[in-house]
Order: structure tokens, then C-alpha cells, then sequence
């Protein structure tokens, strides 16, 4: 991965600061003083997506996973918040045609999995739902995704299946 001129990674380095100390507007500055060609390096992508989700400005946030996405095809992550946003403007439907056709390209994402469980839930599709939640137990154990699954309000109709696992 290309890395960013010295005074850009400081930028960059100060946002990811900025932003774990909760102050979102003093990361949005620093990022906005990176200069225009590194603002679509992955790791600035990243953070301004953060921003946005942080601040639920799904609108925006959809469009910079969009961005994710289509510039880095191999990478996850992309396509996983592009998904959430989409769940989060109540556009579930999207949201699973997003994940389901790129989810066997990355096989230990549990939490694409796990996600998928969640808005073929929302969709009605229970026994798929209850599919995607194996596979991701099988890659991050029965334990902690029961425990997710028990609490995750997209998997209320589940609760009873998951509860005898």
C-alpha cells in the first residue's frame, strides 16, 4: 500500500487521534487538510467513513464505502460498511445484495456473515438467516455468536432458535 507524504500521514495521524478521543469535528479538520490526491488512500477513506457513520450521516457514509468498494475490491471492509449504511437508511434489501455476492471471496469475515444473518432476517429468510449464523459460529466460535445473536435486535425472530443452540 502506497504511503502518504510525511505532513499527510501527520494529518492522517492526528484524525485517528482526534477520533478516538471522541472529538469528531477536530478529525474532520485534520483529515479535510490532507492534501486532494492522498484523500483517497484507503487509510483516509477509512477514517472519513468512521466519521460519518460516528456521526450517522448514513447518506455519506453509504458513498464513501461505495468509494471503499470499487477501489479495493479484495478488501473487505468496503463492502461490509457499504452493507451497514445501507441497513442503517432502512435499505436492508440493498444491504444483502451488497454482502451475498461477495461473501465467498472472503472466508473468514465471520462478521459478513454474522451480518448477513441479520438482514436475511429482516427479510423474512429465517432458515437462511439461521444458515449464516452457523457459518459464522464455525469461524468465530458457538459461544461469542450466540452471545451477539442473543442481544442483536435484527435477530429478535430468532431468539428461540438461538437460545437451544
Amino acid at each position: 500500500m502506497q504511503t502518504l507524504p510525511l505532513p499527510d500521514q501527520r494529518h492522517l495521524d492526528a484524525a485517528e487521534g482526534w477520533l478516538g478521543l471522541g472529538d469528531i469535528q477536530s478529525a474532520n479538520e485534520e483529515l479535510d487538510q490532507i492534501s486532494s490526491g492522498p484523500r483517497a488512500h484507503p487509510h483516509v477513506l477509512e477514517l472519513r467513513y468512521q466519521i460519518y457513520a460516528e456521526t450517522k450521516r448514513w447518506n455519506l457514509a453509504v458513498e464513501m464505502a461505495r468509494i471503499m468498494a470499487e477501489s479495493l475490491p479484495n478488501n473487505p471492509w468496503g463492502h461490509f460498511h457499504l452493507a451497514y449504511s445501507l441497513h442503517e437508511l432502512k435499505r436492508t434489501q440493498a444491504a444483502y445484495e451488497t454482502l451475498r455476492p461477495v461473501v465467498d471471496r472472503f472466508p473468514e469475515e465471520w462478521l459478513m456473515r454474522f451480518n448477513l444473518a441479520c438482514y436475511a432476517c429482516q427479510l423474512g429468510k429465517l432458515e437462511e438467516a439461521m444458515m449464516w449464523l452457523e457459518k459464522a459460529m464455525a469461524l468465530a466460535g458457538k459461544k461469542e455468536i450466540c452471545g451477539m445473536a442473543l442481544v442483536a435486535p435484527d435477530l429478535k425472530p430468532l431468539r428461540d432458535k438461538i437460545g437451544g443452540i
